[in-house]
């Protein structure tokens, strides 16, 4: 038997242990002194080990029998519903392509590169799920066939994790209610919505799980049970047992210390690489094997071996004490491995997707927003999602975070009746794994899937909640004994009342999905050249189907994008500005109000609208050719005086030189970073305008009140001026300082940009000179380039 099929290893009973030692006398079995009557027979032959092995596997198996029936027949369920909408394989999230594309680069030989030319990315989330993914491919599952793969995956995990929940919750709850934790889990609209979306977001939620259980195992063994019966269900809130002794069960041997801890080893190793959020896994793995490792014991005064064995048992005991501290340094290294393959393949530790959605660390929040940020996050999580609140009514009933509140209650009350402290504590560290996605940008993404896999934990609250109520139940009345079940079913008929709609939800998903992203990867496919690379905002479907290099303008896949992303549009158009042509796309397919980026969107060539759709980032998908002729058009003031250079300059909204001059941020600028292109601004500068740029491109920060900065001129120029590129919603004015000095003011109209020039006293222009430009009138007023020029 493996490990934890009762959720705990159980030393041996004292009575099992001496009928070892001294076995039961039969007719015909000599005594000491005595010899035999009549002669002995001969002796049979060993039995087999082959049935007892087939046996084993079958009570290994046996849990998930139940599990397995009602996982596939859910899942039946929701591919028909899925098949109906879309016409065939679908799913309901364009990340679920992301896995698939990694899938068929790793079955081809590209380790983690998205695109083939393109190496290594860092966007994968997920290392193991494209893993489990790539030998279909090989085996020639393409396409949309590969979608087949996720769902029988689906199936599995979705039976694992339910077996895995019951078998958390039966040490605090009884065998009862931890039927009840298996149904809730089943049952649950939110993991049968993931199971069959192609993500691995219930495979997720199995190993954070099955680590969980391992872990207080390990620290808790169960203690032995009955061979014949288990608990008496009166003890449990359920029926009394009846007179007659229960049948015989065959019982599977208990599970080892040795195999739990190499299990959960392996667990916590491996949760990390399911999804980053793991490591909460492997923390747990590595205490629960470093407070568990073996340590030698004194040998009693009446079993003292020989002095000549002390020092081989000494070094035996002392090795076992080794193994056992080294097997809790494997689960810390599970969080290390996506880090140092980043390091190694691609020069840096952190991934694309860390960039992208982490708010710590995003250069846009200090401490104050970041905290607000976090708060806001925790505030949503408590009263909404987790109460069934708009974002989860579709999977959760409303009111169940009062549920979940008198669960936690009732796991504390359980964990002191039971003596399992270490099985709550666990239970209460998967919960609060879930504030972890509260320090994302956002966690409701995808249907807030980043929440989920955290749930089992809520479950298992529930079932010691059915307990606890149940127990009362018959302290009050003895005759009462069905409370335990019937509430614990109560809990799961509530989730599963979810299912119709999260099913109906799932199903529209797909089509949604194969109408926009899908229908616009194969139409690339037909219609666009093979070396066109095509700029996307949603990269997964358009990568998979299309067959073309892709450019993730979010820097998910695309290595080195994210921080341009994150920053705003400005920074991503000053940005493109810089890149080798052909780096560029020749195509964008993306959403118009998410690209952001009008000035680089040149035809359109079609666009694919879904209406009465919740999931995808907007109702229109467009195809355009790139436009590339309006780079670099701002680049100069549009006046210009014979024998004048410009000395030094900074572009708003180019990271570079906004860093290069210390240019001063406040929090939240990427709200207010936009790249726009307008007819060439009226300027009040001396010189003759440029007649070749009718139309100027440029990014710029809007709703400024102060912009403070550096210039860097090696020596003091003869004259100097400073020319600005400015706007403003309505009249302002501007202050200009030089040195912590006011040299004048520049008047700006309301409307579109202007460029206006002030002189400058050349002497002060030495070294490195601060430069601030502060509203003096008006509401606010747009910065997007500043030019020192001179001669």
């Amino acid at each position: 038997m493996a490990e934890g099929d009762h959720g705990a290893a159980r030393p041996a009973s004292q009575s099992g242990a001496a009928g070892a030692a001294a076995p039961a006398s039969r007719p015909g079995a000599a005594g000491p002194a005595a010899a035999p009557s009549t002669p002995l027979a001969p002796a049979a032959p060993a039995p087999s080990a082959a049935p007892s092995r087939l046996r084993a596997l079958a009570a290994r198996a046996s849990p998930y029998a139940p599990a397995l029936i009602a996982s596939g027949a859910l899942g039946a369920l929701c591919i028909r519903a899925v098949v109906a909408q879309a016409g065939g394989p679908a799913v309901p999230l364009d990340d679920a392509f992301i896995h698939m594309q990694y899938a068929r680069r790793l079955a081809e030989g590209g380790f983690f590169s998205f695109v083939a030319g393109d190496g290594y990315s860092t966007g994968a989330t997920s290392l193991l799920w494209p893993v489990l993914l790539a030998p279909f491919h090989a085996l020639g599952l393409r396409d949309l066939s590969l979608v087949h793969a996720t769902w029988a995956l689906g199936v599995v995990f979705h039976a694992a994790l339910a077996v895995e929940t019951a078998r958390l919750a039966r040490p605090l709850a009884g065998p009862a209610a931890a039927a009840g934790a298996g149904a809730m889990c089943a049952g649950f609209a939110a993991f049968a919505w993931f199971a069959w979306s192609g993500m691995e977001t219930v495979a997720f939620a199995w190993i954070l799980t099955r680590t969980a259980r391992l872990a207080a195992a390990l620290c808790e063994p169960a203690p032995p049970e009955p061979a014949g019966d288990s608990a008496d269900p009166a003890q449990d809130g359920g029926a009394p047992a009846s007179n007659q002794p229960a049948p015989a069960q065959p019982r599977p041997a208990p599970a080892q210390p040795a195999s739990v801890a190499r299990a959960l080893a392996l667990a916590g190793f491996a949760a990390p690489l399911f999804r980053p959020e793991g490591a909460l896994a492997s923390l747990l793995a590595a205490v629960a094997l470093a407070t568990s490792a073996p340590r030698p014991s004194p040998p009693s005064p009446a079993s003292s071996p020989a002095p000549s064995s002390l020092p081989l048992r000494a070094r035996a005991a002392a090795s076992r004490l080794l193994a056992g501290r080294l097997l809790a340094l494997v689960p810390l290294l599970g969080p290390l491995v996506v880090p140092a393959l980043n390091q190694l393949l691609a020069g840096h530790p952190t991934s694309s997707t860390t960039a992208v959605k982490w708010l710590i660390g995003n250069p846009s929040y200090d401490g104050a927003t970041l905290r607000a940020a976090i708060l806001n996050n925790l505030r949503l999580l408590v009263t909404d999602v987790i109460d069934g609140g708009q974002w989860t009514a579709v999977f959760l009933p409303e009111g169940s975070a009062a549920v979940l509140a008198l669960g936690a209650v009732a796991l504390v009350v359980a964990a002191y009746r039971r003596g399992r402290p270490v099985h709550a504590a666990v239970v209460v560290a998967l919960a609060l794994g879930a504030l972890l996605p509260c320090t994302y940008l956002s966690f409701l993404w995808n249907r807030v899937r980043y929440v989920w896999p955290f749930a089992p934990a809520g479950i298992v609250m529930a079932a010691c909640l059915a307990r606890e109520l149940g127990d009362a139940a018959r302290r009050l009345r003895r005759p009462i004994h069905h409370v335990t079940p019937l509430v614990a079913g109560a809990f799961a008929g509530a989730l599963a009342a979810r299912i119709p709609w999260a099913v109906a939800d799932l199903a529209n998903s797909a089509r949604a999905i194969d109408r926009q992203q899908v229908w616009l990867g194969r139409w690339a496919a037909q219609h666009l050249p093979e070396d066109a690379r095509i700029g996307v905002n949603d990269t997964g479907a358009l990568a998979y189907f299309s067959g073309r290099r892709t450019f993730d303008v979010v820097g998910l896949t695309t290595e080195g994008e994210a921080r341009y992303w994150v920053a705003g549009a400005g920074s991503r158009f000053e940005h493109y500005e810089k890149l080798p042509p052909d780096r560029r796309p020749t195509h964008f397919i993306v959403y118009p109000h998410w690209m952001a980026c009008p000035p680089v969107l040149g035809r359109e060539l079609i666009a694919a609208t879904v209406e009465d759709q919740a999931i995808l980032g907007g109702t229109t998908m467009v195809a355009y050719e790139a436009r590339w002729d309006l780079l670099g058009s701002g680049a100069l003031p549009v006046r210009a005086v014979p024998g004048e250079r410009i000395l030094d300059e900074l572009d708003v909204s180019d990271l570079e030189s906004e860093a290069a001059h210390a240019y001063a941020l406040e929090p939240l600028a990427d709200l207010r970073n936009a790249a726009i292109s307008l007819e060439a601004p009226e300027s009040s500068a001396p010189g003759e305008p440029d007649p070749t740029r009718p139309e100027i491109a440029d990014g710029g920060r809007y709703h400024r009140t102060a912009d403070r900065f550096t210039v860097h001129l090696v020596a003091p120029p003869s004259e100097a001026r400073l020319v600005l590129r400015v706007a403003s919603d309505e009249r302002a004015e501007l202050a200009v300082s030089v040195a912590g000095e006011e040299v004048g003011t520049v008047d700006v109209p309301g409307g579109p940009w202007v460029e206006r020039a002030l002189p400058l006293p050349a002497a002060r222009l030495a070294g490195p000179t601060p430069i601030a430009i502060t509203l003096r009138r008006g509401s606010g007023f747009h910065a997007f380039h500043y030019w020192i020029t001179g001669r």
